[in-house]
């Protein structure tokens, strides 16, 4: 296995384990108000948290940001709680494809300004990998390409699942976005009042 494909292989790994569930239930939040037919806005929303890591955790693992991990571990889970909260103020378009839908303008900008500190989050752990290794563009490459390939995969379940309740078992709309964003920020909550930083600044 050549180095790109160790660390393609880690990234995928990494945003997939359910053990560092964090980062999936941030996708979940994203994408917890479409189904596969607005497969079109979701694109361009993950698009847009694609840039935005990509962006921090580029210059992250090159050194050219430097940001306390703990501040970053405490903000993902917020940035998570945000974007769920925002889905119990979402206006089901009438039309699936509706040009008018203004509800969801702002998931754009928020999905790119939170995909900035979840790069960062990415990067922390990309950089304990690397260790002192010297040529870090290989790596750095597969392993945002890796993360990549394990967010669509998860966009497309999340999506599925949300067509199928929606679409095929008739559940109301707007009753699976609030029962899944209340379900994220539960369990999103839960992860801010465990973090040990916070317990130590509160301490």
């Amino acid at each position: 296995m050549s180095e790109f494909q160790a660390y393609l292989q880690l990234g995928f790994n990494h945003i997939t384990d359910s053990l560092g569930y964090d980062h999936i239930l941030f996708i979940m939040a994203l994408c917890t108000v479409y189904t596969l037919i607005d497969w079109k806005k979701v694109i361009v929303l993950v698009t847009a948290f694609t840039i935005g890591h990509s962006i921090t955790l580029a210059l992250s693992t090159l050194g050219f940001v430097n940001v306390n991990p703990d501040w970053i571990e405490l903000l993902i889970p917020v940035t998570i709680v945000i974007t769920a909260a925002l889905n119990f103020f979402y206006v089901v378009p009438k039309a699936s494809f509706s040009p008018n839908e203004k509800s969801s303008q702002i998931r754009y900008p928020i999905a790119l300004f939170f995909g900035l500190i979840h790069g960062l989050g990415f990067s922390n752990y990309l950089r304990t990998l690397l260790g002192k290794e010297a040529d870090i563009v290989n790596p750095l490459l597969g392993f945002n390409i890796g993360l990549e390939l394990g967010q669509l995969i998860i966009v497309f379940i999340i999506l599925s699942i949300a067509f199928v309740m929606i679409e095929l078992l008739r559940v109301q709309r707007v009753n699976w976005i609030n029962i899944l964003s209340g379900i994220i920020v539960g369990m999103s909550l839960s992860l801010i009042i465990n973090n040990e930083f916070l317990q130590s600044l509160l301490a």
